[in-house]
C-alpha cells in the first residue's frame, strides 16, 4: 500500500463549517518520502535487514571487551571509534523508527499503518537488546579510566553525552534485567499506549450535526462563540469518554502499576524521580515550581475567571465558558497563508535568522495541517534524526489559537535544526529546556499580534486570550502534575476505579480553577483523552517550566536586547551538551532561585493587571 502523504505535497482545501464555509486556504500535508517511499518499499525491508547485521557485528565487536579496550594503549582513540559507530546506529534506527510513527500519526486508524508501526517497533526492539550492553558496560567502566580516555580530543567531543550517561549508574539494572525490560516494551507498555491512541483517534463525537465528529473536531467546538454550541460539545464529549471510561480507566492502571515496577527495581523514591532524572532536573527545583504555581492559583486563574464570569454576566463560568472567545471577539477565520506570514514576520522581527529557519517548513513538504478523521490529535514537532529533519503535526481550524500552536511547534523546529549538529546522541534536548523556543517563538508572535491591535477592545481580547493561554500552560499543566502524581501514589496501593479517578480529577481542577468555574457533569471524565498522562508520565511540568523561563528570558530581551540573539542561539544549539542552570547563566538567570519563579508568574499576574484596569475603565 502506498502512503498518501508521501506523493508530491498536495494543497488540502478545508472549509471551516462553523464560520460559514470560509476556506482555510491550501493546506500542506507532509511528505515522508525523504525516509521511504511507502510502508511497502523495499529500502525499508533492506534498511531493517542491513540494521540487524550491523548490530549483530557491534555485539560481536564490544560486547564484554570495553573496560579492557579503553584501559590499554590508545584508549580514548578506540572509545571515540565505539560512540561513533554507535551513534550511526542510533540515527539510523530512528530513522526508521521516526518514519512508521509519522505514518502512524497520519492515519492511526489505518490497519496497514498500525501494522507497520507494530512491526517495525518490535524489530526495533529486538535490534537494540544488540546494543543494549554498550551503555551499561560504559558505566560500569573505572571513573579513573574514563577520565584518561575522555582525555583524548575525538573522545572528549562525547564528555556531555557520557557524564549524563553517568546520572543513571545508580538506577542502572543487571544487563539480563535490563534486556527483560527492554524485550517486553512491546507487548507491555507499547502496547497499552498504542491501544490508547487508537482508541482515542476511533471516538466519534455527537455536536449536534448531521454526522458525528473527531475528538479533535469537538474540542475545536469548546472554542466557538456561541454557548448552545461549546454545551453541546463539552455533553458529547463527555458522553463519548464516558463510553470508553472502562478502558482508559484499565490502561492507566495497567500503565501506572508498569512504571511502579520499574521504579521499584531501579529504586526510584518518589513517583516523578525518573522522569526528574531524565529531564536532567533536580526534584528540588521543580517541587519549588509547583508549590509557587499553587500558591499562585488565587492570584492567576481565580481572579482571571471571575473577571471572565462578569464579562460573560454569569456568577460562574459553566465548563464549557473557560476557553470561549470573549463576547466582543473577532471570531474571523484565519486562512493559513494569513498563519504563515504572522509567524514569520513575528520570528523576523527578532531575528532573520530565526524566520529563514522557519521558513524551511512552508517551503518544503514538512508540516502536516488539515484535521482528518485518524490522525493524531493535537499538534507536535517530531525532531526524528540529525541527518534528516523535523516533522510538524498540526490540526489547523483558523483559530487564533491554532495560529499561536503553529508558532509554538515551529519553535520546537527550529530548536531541533540548531541543535542536529550536536549527532544523535547529544542533540535531543531535556524537556527542562524543550518547551524554550515554542513558548518564545509563541510570545514573539503574540507581541507582535498586540502592537499591531487597531484599538482598545481588540487589544483587551488578545491579552485575555494570551492570559488564557499561559493559565493552560503553566496552572493547567500544574494542576495535571499534581493529578498524576495522585494517581501514581494511589495506584501502589491498589487499582483505582473510574469513579475515583474522577474524584482526583475534580479535586485538582476545583482547586486550580477556582470558585467562578462551575464543573458540570460530565466533566469527571475528561481525565482520560489526556496523551501525556499515557505517553509521558510527568512530562506536563515541562510546559510550565518554559513559560515562566521563557517570561523571564523574555523580560531579558525587552530590556538587554544587544546581543542577546547571539546567546539565544547558542541556548539553542546547544541541544544536550549542557545543563539547563549552565546555558541560563549568560543571560543572568537561576531557576534554583525561588524568586525565578515568582518573576515569571508576575508577568501572568501584570497582565491581569492590565485587564482589570482595562475593565475598571470601560
Amino acid at each position: 500500500m502506498t502512503l498518501h502523504a508521501t506523493r508530491a505535497i498536495l494543497p488540502h482545501e478545508t472549509v471551516d463549517r462553523a464560520s460559514g464555509g470560509t476556506p482555510l486556504g491550501s493546506l500542506p500535508e507532509w511528505d515522508l518520502s525523504d525516509f521511504y517511499a511507502s510502508p511497502d518499499a523495499p529500502a525499508l525491508a533492506n534498511d531493517l535487514s542491513s540494521l540487524a547485521d550491523d548490530s549483530r557485528a557491534f555485539e560481536g565487536a564490544y560486547k564484554g571487551k570495553l573496560a579492557e579496550m579503553i584501559a590499554g594503549a590508545g584508549g580514548g582513540a578506540k572509545l571515540a571509534a565505539a560512540l561513533k559507530r554507535y551513534e550511526g546506529l542510533e540515527d539510523r534506527m530512528g530513522r526508521i523508527g521516526s518514519y512508521a510513527g509519522l505514518l502512524y500519526a497520519t492515519d492511526t486508524t489505518n490497519p496497514a499503518y498500525a501494522k507497520t508501526y507494530g512491526d517495525v517497533s518490535d524489530k526495533l526492539t529486538q535490534l537494540s537488546a544488540h546494543l543494549l550492553f554498550f551503555l551499561l558496560e560504559l558505566n560500569r567502566i573505572d571513573d579513573a579510566a574514563m577520565e584518561t580516555a575522555l582525555a583524548d580530543a575525538a573522545a572528549g567531543h562525547y564528555r556531555p553525552f557520557i557524564e549524563d550517561l553517568r546520572k543513571e549508574r545508580p538506577f542502572q539494572l543487571s544487563d539480563d534485567i535490563e534486556r527483560l525490560f527492554l524485550d517486553k516494551s512491546v507487548p507491555s507498555r507499547s502496547a497499552w499506549s498504542r491501544l490508547f491512541d487508537e482508541t482515542i483517534a476511533a471516538l466519534r463525537v455527537d455536536v449536534g450535526s448531521e454526522e458525528k465528529v473527531t475528538l479533535e473536531e469537538a474540542l475545536n467546538n469548546l472554542l466557538d462563540p456561541k454557548e448552545a454550541v461549546r454545551k453541546t460539545a463539552s455533553e458529547g464529549i463527555g458522553a463519548a469518554l464516558k463510553g470508553s471510561e472502562r478502558t482508559f480507566t484499565l490502561i492507566t492502571n495497567t500503565l501506572a502499576k508498569d512504571k511502579e515496577i520499574s521504579d521499584r527495581w531501579r529504586g526510584f523514591k518518589d513517583v516523578a524521580d525518573s522522569r526528574h532524572l531524565a529531564n536532567r532536573v533536580e526534584g528540588e527545583v521543580v517541587d519549588a515550581l509547583v508549590s509557587a504555581v499553587r500558591e499562585a492559583y488565587p492570584n492567576l486563574s481565580h481572579r482571571y475567571y471571575a473577571m471572565k464570569a462578569r464579562w460573560f454576566g454569569k456568577d460562574a463560568l459553566d465548563t464549557w465558558d473557560r476557553n470561549a472567545p470573549l463576547p466582543d471577539a473577532d471570531d474571523r477565520t484565519i486562512p493559513w497563508d494569513d498563519a504563515k506570514d504572522i509567524v514569520l514576520s513575528a520570528y523576523g522581527d527578532f531575528s532573520p535568522k530565526l524566520a529563514d529557519l522557519a521558513k524551511n517548513f512552508f517551503d518544503k513538504p514538512w508540516i502536516d495541517a488539515p484535521v482528518r478523521p485518524g490522525k493524531a490529535p493535537g499538534a507536535f514537532s517530531h525532531p526524528t534524526v540529525p541527518s534528516a529533519h523535523p516533522y510538524v503535526l498540526l490540526n489547523y481550524q483558523g483559530r487564533t489559537r491554532d495560529v499561536m500552536t503553529l508558532a509554538h511547534e515551529l519553535g520546537h523546529g527550529v530548536h531541533q535544526i540548531l541543535a542536529a549538529p550536536n549527532g544523535a546522541l547529544m542533540a535531543p534536548t531535556p524537556l527542562t529546556l524543550a518547551e524554550t523556543a515554542s513558548v518564545f517563538g509563541e510570545m514573539l508572535t503574540f507581541r507582535r499580534l498586540l502592537d499591531a491591535a487597531p484599538d482598545a477592545r481588540t487589544r483587551r481580547v488578545m491579552l485575555a486570550s494570551k492570559v488564557e493561554d499561559m493559565i493552560n500552560t503553566v496552572v493547567r499543566q500544574i494542576a495535571f502534575y499534581t493529578f498524576e502524581r495522585h494517581v501514581h501514589t494511589e495506584r501502589r496501593e491498589g487499582e483505582l476505579t473510574s469513579e475515583r479517578l474522577g474524584q482526583l480529577w475534580l479535586k485538582v481542577q476545583t482547586e486550580s480553577l477556582g470558585p467562578a468555574v462551575r464543573l458540570s457533569d460530565g466533566y469527571e471524565v475528561f481525565w482520560s483523552y489526556v496523551p501525556h498522562f499515557i505517553n509521558a508520565p510527568f512530562y506536563v511540568y515541562a510546559y510550565a517550566f518554559g513559560d515562566c523561563m521563557v517570561n523571564s528570558l523574555y523580560g531579558v530581551y525587552e530590556t538587554s536586547q544587544d546581543g542577546f540573539a547571539d546567546k539565544y542561539f547558542a541556548l539553542l544549539a546547544a541541544g544536550g551538551t549542557k545543563h539547563y542552570s549552565e546555558l541560563l547563566t549568560p543571560f543572568g538567570l537561576d531557576a534554583r532561585d525561588p524568586a525565578f519563579w515568582q518573576k515569571g508568574l508576575a508577568v501572568i499576574a501584570g497582565l491581569i493587571d492590565e485587564l482589570e484596569a482595562a475593565d475598571a475603565a470601560a
